[in-house]
C-alpha cells in the first residue's frame, strides 16, 4: 500500500494541478511533504518499535496512514491535501520501519528468511507495477480523489488480519532508549538534509540554499552519533554499525536505489516528453520492469541466496542493472518501444536479485532487541537514496537540456541530451555499488555440518 501509494500519485499530479490551482512548485510538495515526514521519521520510528512494541507501531502507522488517505482523498484545497500528505508519510514510517524487524525476528532460519525476504521485495514490486497502471485507470476514468480512496478497503483489510496473525511483543521499555535529545537531534538531521536533497532541483545543484541545508542536516546526524556513544540509554545503540554487513549493504543501497528510482522517473518522463505516451500509457510501458522484479525476487532470489550466497547473488544482480542503464544512455529521439526500452525493462529483473540480498544482508546483524532499529537505519538509507537519486539526476538533465536548446537542438533532442547524461550517470552509480559490495561486504562463512557441530560438541565435553 505504501509503494502503491507513491507510484499513483505522480500519475494524477496533472490532475492535482488542475482541480487544486496549484502553483509548479507547490505542486511537488505533494511528493516532498510525504518524503520529508517518511524518510525523516523512518529510524526513530524502527527504534520506537524495539521499545514500545513492533506489533503495536505497526497497528498504529497502518491506522494513521489510512485515516490520512481519507483526509487526502476529501481534500479540497492545496493547504489540506499537503497536511494529509505529510500525515501519510508519518504513518508510513511507522509502519514500514519495523516491517523488516517484525519478519526477521519471525523467520530466523536462513533459508526461511530468505523466502520471506523474497516475498516482501516481491510485494514491492507489485505495489510499484499496480501503482502506476491503477494510477492513469483511476485518474482517466473517475477523479484524482480515488487514487487516496483506494487505500481505505486495503488498511482496513491489513488491520483486521494484522491483530490476529503478528505475534505480540511487548517491547524493551522507554527507558531502555529514552534519549529525548538523540531523538530531536536524528529527526531534525534528517528532516533537514532531505529538506535539502528534495529542493536540489529547485534551488540549483550548486545553490548556497540546498547545500547549507544538507551540510546542517549532516551536522545534526553527526551530533546524534556522538550523543549516542555518550548516552546512558542511547536511542541507537551504536554497536549495529559494527557490522560490515550492515553498513556495506546501507551504502550499497543509497547507490543502487539513487540510481534505479532515478530510472523509474526519467524513464517515465522520457516516454511522456520525448516519445509522446499518454499516462496510462507509460504505466503499461513500465509494467514489463516492475514484474519482471517481482517474479525473480519471488521465485528466484531465495534458492539463488541458499546456494551461492547473498553477497554472489547481490553482485550478479547489479551487473544487470549497470547493463540495463548502460543501454538506456543510447536512446535516441525517435525511440521505439520494442528495441530501445523494452530490452532495459528486462535487464532490470536484476533488481529482483539486488533488493532481496541487499535486505537480507542489511538485517544480518539484527537481535531480537535492534531489529526494528535496524528496520529503521535499512529504510532510512532506501529513502535517502531515492530522493537523492532522483533530485541530483533530475538536475543535470535539466542543465544539459538547458544547454542544448541554448546551442539550438530541437526540444525533443534536448531532453533526450539530459536523460542520456542522467541514465550514463545512473550506470557509474550502480558500478560504484558493485565496488563497494565487492570490497566492503565480506564473504560468508559457511556454518558447520550437523556432523561437525556434534564433534566439537564431543571435544568441549571431554
Amino acid at each position: 500500500m505504501i509503494i502503491l501509494d507513491g507510484s499513483i500519485v505522480t500519475v494524477a499530479m496533472p490532475a492535482m494541478q488542475r482541480d487544486l490551482n496549484f502553483t509548479p512548485t507547490g505542486l511537488s510538495w505533494v511528493v516532498n511533504a510525504y518524503l520529508i515526514a517518511f524518510g525523516s521519521l523512518l529510524l526513530l520510528a524502527g527504534r520506537l518499535g524495539d521499545l514500545l512494541g513492533r506489533k503495536r507501531l505497526f497497528l498504529a502507522g497502518t491506522a494513521v496512514f489510512t485515516a490520512a488517505s481519507l483526509l487526502a482523498g476529501l481534500a479540497t484545497s492545496p493547504a489540506v491535501l499537503l497536511a494529509a500528505r505529510f500525515l501519510q508519510g508519518v504513518g508510513s514510517a511507522m509502519a514500514a520501519a519495523v516491517g523488516l524487524g517484525i519478519l526477521v525476528t519471525l523467520f530466523t532460519e536462513p533459508r526461511e528468511r530468505a523466502r520471506a525476504i523474497g516475498v516482501f521485495s516481491f510485494t514491492g514490486a507489485a505495489g510499484a507495477s499496480i501503482g502506476q497502471v491503477l494510477g492513469g485507470v483511476l485518474t482517466d476514468a473517475l477523479d484524482w480523489h480515488w487514487i487516496f480512496f483506494i487505500n481505505l478497503p486495503i488498511g482496513a483489510a491489513v488491520l483486521a488480519l494484522a491483530v490476529p496473525a503478528l505475534p505480540a511483543d511487548r517491547g524493551l521499555g522507554l527507558r531502555a532508549g529514552a534519549d529525548a535529545w538523540g531523538a530531536l537531534l536524528i529527526t531534525g538531521g534528517l528532516m533537514l538534509a532531505i529538506y535539502g536533497v528534495v529542493n536540489i532541483d529547485a534551488y540549483g545543484a550548486g545553490s548556497w540554499r540546498a547545500s547549507g541545508l544538507i551540510v546542517a542536516g549532516l551536522v545534526l546526524v553527526g551530533a546524534f552519533v556522538v550523543r549516542q556513544a555518550r548516552a546512558r540509554t542511547p536511542l541507537m545503540p551504536l554497536r549495529i554499525l559494527r557490522s560490515r554487513s550492515v553498513v556495506g549493504a546501507n551504502v550499497t543501497q543509497v547507490l543502487t536505489l539513487a540510481a534505479m528510482f532515478a530510472f523509474q522517473v526519467l524513464a517515465a518522463l522520457y516516454m511522456q516528453q520525448v516519445l509522446r505516451y499518454s499516462a496510462l500509457e507509460t504505466g503499461l510501458a513500465m509494467l514489463p520492469a516492475a514484474v519482471m522484479i517481482g517474479a525473480v525476487s519471488l521465485g528466484v532470489s531465495a534458492r539463488l541466496a541458499a546456494r551461492f550466497g547473498e553477497r554472489r547473488v547481490l553482485l550478479a544482480g547489479l551487473v544487470l542493472l549497470a547493463g540495463a542503464l548502460g543501454y538506456l544512455a543510447r536512446v535516441p529521439v525517435q525511440g521505439a518501444y520494442v528495441p530501445d526500452l523494452l530490452p532495459v525493462m528486462l535487464l532490470i529483473s536484476g533488481g529482483g536479485l539486488v533488493l532481496p540480498a541487499l535486505a537480507g544482508l542489511g538485517m544480518s546483524a539484527a537481535s531480537e532487541e535492534d531489529a526494528g532499529l535496524a528496520s529503521g537505519l535499512f529504510n532510512t538509507t532506501q529513502q535517502i537514496g531515492m530522493a537523492l537519486g532522483v533530485a541530483v539526476l533530475s538536475t543535470l538533465a535539466a542543465t544539459r537540456t538547458d544547454s542544448l536548446v541554448a546551442d539550438g537542438s530541437s526540444r525533443e533532442a534536448a531532453l533526450t541530451g539530459g536523460y542520456r547524461l542522467a541514465f550514463t550517470v545512473g550506470a557509474g552509480l550502480i558500478a560504484a555499488a558493485f565496488v563497494v559490495a565487492l570490497l566492503v561486504l565480506r564473504r560468508p562463512t559457511p556454518e558447520p555440518t550437523s556432523q561437525a557441530r556434534t564433534a566439537d560438541e564431543h571435544v568441549t565435553a571431554a
